[in-house]
């Protein structure tokens, strides 16, 4: 019985001092900080396909200009 009064008021107190939204928080905060690397990722993934692109038509645009100036 003394055991279960205790965890009563460990928890009460706990609760009380606002640890148990600090737990909460932080369980959510650590899901936030997964959503944006993944965000961050496929940002990253993004800009280098349209810098690949970017390259490659820059690319061609020599090629190009390379053919018109040799003739």
């Amino acid at each position: 019985m003394l055991r279960y009064c205790t965890v009563i008021m460990a928890t009460a107190l706990l609760g009380g001092c606002g640890l148990g939204e600090t737990v909460a928080s932080a369980g959510a905060g650590g899901a936030s900080a997964a959503q944006a690397a993944k965000e961050a990722r496929a940002t990253e993934d993004r800009v280098r396909k349209e810098l690949e692109e970017a390259q490659r038509q820059a690319a061609e645009q020599r090629r190009a200009a390379e053919e018109a100036a040799s003739q």
